[in-house]
């Protein structure tokens, strides 16, 4: 080991040369880099600095994303100290041959280290012992997300950087400058996200095997909804308001209103499908977009269901009109014959002698259950036969076009209401 150190210095000038690195090629010697520095006394404070280079994805699917940092620590190691006050730069292969710390990252579920043309990696020693070791690494970690008000979400994600091995017994680890030891996030350029904040977190993590020194970088995300309001709530808002154009159209315009709403009902179903088709693995969330979508549906097939009404309801006018129309032709050609004073009469004299023989007046409905010979419970089923038409009667829509007079306020009312409650809610609470 102390043999490919020296070769270090005979690059520089030759073993002669104490100019370009005064006694280095008695650095290593006793030096075992299988022990840390102040092996046995107190720890290691290690400082860490970070910039962050890219994030080249967010997976709302996966809830994880890709960054690639550049991860540089710092720590002394009094067994390299050496005369002179100039740093040195080390063949990056030199690691193999010194004490690293063993920094991982939590929550990591993929990374490597670059080693295009070579290996990422840099050490930098300097006289009074401090080793600066960089690297450059593409990792994917996880990121729990809360999606429920997805698009108008803001996550915060972690990068939390920890010793595997050694507790804090024996390593210290420190941020270099506070939240100033984080470059570069600040200027990233997201397709989705903008950067709201970060900040930096020193803590520890409470294990079995003891309590293990942890760095956290935390920055909350906000996503951009402009995509997804041209993308999804703009077009799904003019198919509720196509929807209502059949209220300006007549009753007995059968296709034309039918075909308006089974149109805009698929095209709705599309459009569900499509905005859920893109977070397949998330569909567990009922998402602020999902809400959204189901009350534009709701709207559409209330209005297909409104015509359905109206047009049942004039069927139904139209029957009950039909038989009547047929013997009033009659009566009118028999008229002309028949003096229909003397019947009329004849009715009014035989009514109200019936009507004399009680002592209150009572209707024709009445007056069929209130019989001496009836029995108790033949009156009970002839009331409550009584009571179920006059329901029937007080939800039966006499004037069928007033269900699209009214359709024509009510509609639009109720969709602006529930979109002033909806933008309320996921944008401020």
């Amino acid at each position: 080991r102390r043999c490919s150190l020296c070769h270090i210095s005979d690059l520089h000038g030759g073993s002669g040369d104490t100019t370009s690195l005064p006694g280095f090629e008695n650095l290593t010697m006793g030096y075992n880099k299988y022990l840390r520095p102040y092996f046995g006394g107190e720890p290691v404070q290690i400082a860490m600095s970070l910039d962050i280079a890219s994030i080249s994805s967010i997976s709302e699917s996966d809830m994880d994303y890709t960054a690639t940092i550049y991860l540089r620590q710092r720590w002394t190691d009094p067994r390299l100290v050496f005369h002179g006050n100039k740093s040195f730069t080390l063949d990056a292969r030199l690691v193999e041959l010194l004490w690293v710390p063993d920094t991982y990252i939590v929550e990591s579920k993929k990374s490597f280290l670059h080693d295009v043309t070579v290996g990422n990696r840099l050490i930098r020693l300097f006289s009074n012992g401090t080793i600066l070791y960089a690297l450059r690494i593409t990792t994917t970690v996880a990121c729990n997300m809360d999606l429920s008000k997805y698009p108008m979400d803001t996550q915060t994600c972690r990068l939390q950087l920890e010793s595997w091995g050694y507790d804090e017994n024996d390593v210290i680890f420190t941020w270099l400058r506070g939240n100033e030891s984080v470059h570069g996030i600040e200027k990233l350029r997201l397709s989705q996200y903008t950067v709201e904040r970060y900040y930096t977190l020193v803590s520890k993590s409470q294990q079995e095997t003891g309590n293990y020194p942890r760095l956290i970088l935390q920055f909350e995300l906000r996503r951009n909804v402009l995509y997804f309001i041209l993308e999804t709530y703009v077009p799904s808002t003019l198919l509720v308001m196509l929807s209502w154009v059949s209220f300006w159209i007549t009753l007995d315009s059968v296709p034309a209103r039918t075909c308006i709403g089974v149109t805009t009902v698929l095209s709705m179903t599309t459009l569900m499908i499509g905005s859920r088709s893109s977070l397949s693995k998330t569909n567990c969330f009922i998402k602020a977009i999902d809400v959204y979508l189901g009350i534009c549906f709701s709207f559409i097939f209330g209005a297909l269901v409104e015509y359905a009404v109206a047009h049942y309801s004039s069927s139904q006018k139209r029957a009950a009109k039909a038989p009547q129309e047929g013997p009033a032709n009659e009566l009118t050609k028999e008229m002309e014959e028949v003096n229909i004073t003397k019947i009329l009469n004849s009715s009014i004299a035989s009514y109200k002698h019936k009507i004399s023989f009680t002592s209150f007046e009572i209707s024709s409905d009445n007056a069929k259950c209130s019989g001496l010979t009836m029995k108790t419970h033949d009156k009970i089923k002839c009331f409550l036969k009584n009571k179920m038409h006059r329901i029937i009667d007080y939800f039966t829509i006499q004037n069928p076009s007033n269900v699209d007079h009214y359709s024509k306020l009510l509609f639009p009312l109720f969709f602006m209401l529930v979109n002033v409650f909806y933008w309320a809610y996921y944008l401020y609470f």
